[in-house]
């Protein structure tokens, strides 16, 4: 009986053939959804690990875990503190609820109508040769590391923003917190620069895509180009302009290094009522509080304070995708979909 002859791998002709044959469908179902099913089981791991590492800290708290409870730093020092008998999982968490809040959604409001705007040039307005320029310097600015606008803000801007406010402004303060030039104003700007790159790439493209004889029909009837972008261009991207917002909040709502820091390390709750030494006051989101901490995590106390912080991120996180997948239902039906 003849054989195959044996190539140069030492493997027969005809096996080689069979690993050229393309995938069957049933193939290709039975691996893909085996991979779907292995990174959804790893979510799940992860979600079931981080909740049972912080259960402590939320069993013992209760609600009050969410609520102001005293000094968030003094807390973290009790908790923290070595020789103790028993571990202290007394933790109040609102100070740094309030600064993610406050650094986060002022970032994103202002990066998600900066970034239309900016769309709205660089598909409609923008001449063809500053177009073919500002498309990948966009993409380019989204891949930068936190880290570089985190090295900018504490060596440039923040000494910049220090040497602006006035010594009786600092003396007024004093014996309640230390206003340099790092606070919550200047991480929620730096934060909004990081942002806005990735909300300005997803919107283009979503008014790249909405149909041509739509405003060409607008514009044949006398309507300026701006009308048109914002009555139909922008109207049917309003899917992608969500998804744009929560993937920029996402990424904010994770952000540690560069908001560690710029915010000012400090576990403080910015009031509005201070008035204009509202916006000098320092904060210390989340995120950032894990950055602070790491090195406790050998501690149990810690350990599940810092798990609590991070179940909070991931609740949060999921929340916001939810929120987005309902507000966008009935979106689709202008024709978009993301």
């Amino acid at each position: 009986m003849a054989t195959s002859a044996p190539t140069a791998t030492g493997r027969p002709l005809a096996a080689l053939a069979r690993l050229r044959e393309p995938w069957t469908d049933r193939r290709a179902e039975l691996v893909l959804g085996a991979v779907s099913c292995f990174v959804l089981a790893l979510i799940v791991g992860m979600v079931v690990f981080v909740f049972s590492k912080a259960w402590p800290s939320f069993s013992h708290n209760g609600l009050g875990w969410f609520g102001d409870t005293g000094n968030v730093n003094q807390q973290m020092d009790r908790i923290q503190q070595p020789g103790t008998a028993e571990p202290v999982y007394d933790f109040g968490a609102f100070d740094l609820i309030w600064g993610t809040v406050l650094t986060t959604g002022v970032a994103v409001l202002f990066g998600a109508a900066f970034s239309t705007l900016a769309a709205i040039f660089m598909v409609e307005f923008a001449p063809e040769s500053l177009r073919r320029i500002l498309t990948p310097t966009v993409s380019l600015l989204a891949a930068v590391p936190s880290v570089i606008y985190g090295l900018i803000g504490i060596l440039v801007l923040a000494p910049f923003v220090g040497d602006l406010i006035s010594q009786d402004r600092k003396e007024s303060v004093a014996g309640v917190i230390s206003l340099t030039g790092e606070n919550w104003l200047l991480a929620t700007f730096i934060l909004a620069v990081m942002i806005i790159p990735i909300m300005t790439a997803i919107i283009a493209q979503a008014l790249r895509q909405v149909p041509r004889g739509w405003t060409e029909g607008a514009a044949a009837l006398g309507v300026n180009r701006w009308r048109v972008m914002w009555t139909i261009s922008v109207r049917t991207a309003r899917p992608a302009i969500v998804a744009g917002a929560v993937l920029a909040t996402g990424r904010a709502l994770g952000e540690a290094i560069m908001l560690a820091m710029v915010s000012g390390g400090t576990a403080f709750a910015p009031n509005p009522v201070d008035g204009l030494t509202f916006f000098l006051e320092p904060t210390r989101p989340l995120a950032a509080t894990i950055v602070f901490y790491r090195e406790g995590l050998a501690n149990p106390a810690m350990a599940s304070t810092l798990y609590g912080i991070a179940a909070v991120l991931l609740v949060s996180a999921m929340a916001l995708s939810i929120g987005a997948y309902v507000v966008k239902q009935p979106m689709k039906k202008y024709g978009i979909r993301t």
